[in-house]
């Protein structure tokens, strides 16, 4: 009986262990003392925290005073959204960090991004040498019923498609499916 049980204990940590890296973790952009604004040290924000794919980042402003510009390495530099890969605006925008690379961000308002409100984000493998976190140490995470809405890029109003190194996230009822389904699969096994 105690055997039984210390397998169905196991089962349960690998699933839950393979659930929370699945889902990746959930990023406020200048939390926990700022957001997308003139007043947030993005540098020192973003040298804090190690990127994975499958983790997604969350830009919330006020649409009347920001938005958010994705743009190639040579346009944040430069500070130019005239060629931009993306354009977010909803004030509340989730973009899923799918692909390892670097991603870079602007605020296309008149002088924003000359005045700071600008990041580059380095998104790492999520195995590998990067190895997932312990299910004992969490993660930031946002969860599903509270998660801000996802709102399609526009540029001109119009729907964006996604940029090459983005793409839909995984939904999470197939992620709760898959590991639900592995947890009958072992407990069968017993």
């Amino acid at each position: 009986m105690a055997i039984m049980a210390a397998r169905a204990l196991l089962v349960v940590a690998m699933a839950a262990a393979v659930l929370g890296t699945a889902l990746g973790a959930t990023y406020t952009v200048g939390a926990p003392s700022g957001s997308w604004d003139l007043r947030t040290n993005y540098d020192q924000w973003v040298s804090n925290i190690n990127f994975r794919a499958g983790d997604q980042i969350v830009f919330k402003y006020s649409p009347a005073a920001h938005d958010v510009v994705e743009v190639n390495k040579a346009d944040y530099d430069s500070c130019s959204s005239s060629s931009p890969i993306t354009t977010f605006n909803s004030g509340d925008d989730t973009i899923p960090l799918t692909a390892v690379g670097t991603r870079y961000f602007i605020c296309g308002f008149n002088g924003h991004c000359t005045g700071g409100m600008k990041v580059a984000v380095k998104v790492e493998a999520a195995t590998g040498s990067n190895p997932a976190p312990s299910p004992m140490t969490p993660r930031p995470r946002t969860p599903t019923a509270m998660a801000p809405n996802t709102m399609p890029p526009t540029t001109g109003g119009r729907p964006m498609p996604p940029s090459s190194s983005a793409s839909q996230p995984t939904g999470v009822a197939s992620l709760v499916g898959l590991s639900l389904g592995a947890i009958v699969v072992g407990l069968m096994a017993f």
